[in-house]
C-alpha cells in the first residue's frame, strides 16, 4: 500500500471557486419526463428548519441555502410542514400579529408554516409516467409555487417526501414563465382577501 504524501503547492494568483453548473444534456421541454424538473431529495439535501425558530432565522436560512422553501422538521426525519418565502412576506404573519397582539419578532416558523396535511402532493409513481406539461398543468390547477413529491410506503419504509417541484426551477429549465394564480391556504386567508 502506497503511503507517500500527495504533492502540495501554493495557490496561483487569481484562483477562483468552482461554480455549480446546471446539468448538461437534453434541454427540458414540455414533453420531457416530469422527473426532469423534480429536485430529488435522495440526491440533494433538503433544506430544513425547526418549528420553534424565529421567522428572521427562517429568512436567513433561505438566503444562506439559496432556497425559497424550507421543510419544517420537529423530529428528524419527519416533516411537520413547509414554510416558503411567501409565507414570511405575505399576509399570514400580519394575521397572526393582529390576532395575538404580538410583534413580528415574536413569531416562530410554527406560527406561519403550512402544515403537512394542508399541502398538495403528487405521487412519485404518477410523476414517473408524466411529462413536464402535466407538471405545469398541476401547478396551475393547485395554484401553488411548489409541489411535494411523495414516494409511497414499501420495502421497510413508510411514505416519505422524495422530492420537490418548484415553479421557479421549472421556469428556469423551460426558459419561459408559467402563468400561475396562487390560491389561499386557508379560510382565514380567503376571508382576508375578500375583506381587502
Amino acid at each position: 500500500m502506497n503511503t507517500q504524501p500527495l504533492h502540495t503547492f501554493h495557490f496561483p494568483e487569481g484562483t477562483c471557486i468552482a461554480q455549480a453548473q446546471p446539468p448538461t444534456g437534453v434541454p427540458v421541454t414540455l414533453s420531457s419526463p416530469g422527473r426532469a424538473v423534480m429536485t430529488d431529495l435522495t440526491h440533494a439535501r433538503a433544506a430544513t428548519i425547526a418549528p420553534d425558530m424565529p421567522l428572521a432565522e427562517a429568512r436567513q436560512t433561505m438566503i444562506h441555502q439559496g432556497v425559497r422553501l424550507l421543510f419544517v422538521v420537529g423530529a428528524m426525519p419527519c416533516v411537520d410542514g413547509l414554510i416558503t418565502a411567501n409565507d414570511l412576506e405575505g399576509e399570514r404573519p400580519m394575521q397572526v400579529i393582529s390576532r395575538r397582539q404580538v410583534r413580528y419578532e415574536d413569531l416562530t416558523v410554527a406560527d406561519v408554516m403550512a402544515p403537512l396535511a394542508a399541502l398538495d402532493a403528487i405521487g412519485l409513481e404518477d410523476l414517473s409516467h408524466a411529462n413536464v406539461a402535466q407538471v405545469v398543468a398541476t401547478l396551475k390547477q393547485v395554484g401553488r409555487r411548489h409541489l411535494i413529491v411523495v414516494q409511497k410506503a414499501g420495502n421497510g419504509h413508510g411514505a416519505r417526501v422524495r422530492g420537490v417541484i418548484s415553479q421557479t426551477q421549472v421556469e428556469r429549465q423551460l426558459g419561459q414563465p408559467i402563468a400561475l394564480i396562487e390560491t389561499a391556504n386557508s379560510f382565514a386567508e380567503i376571508r382576508s382577501t375578500l375583506a381587502a
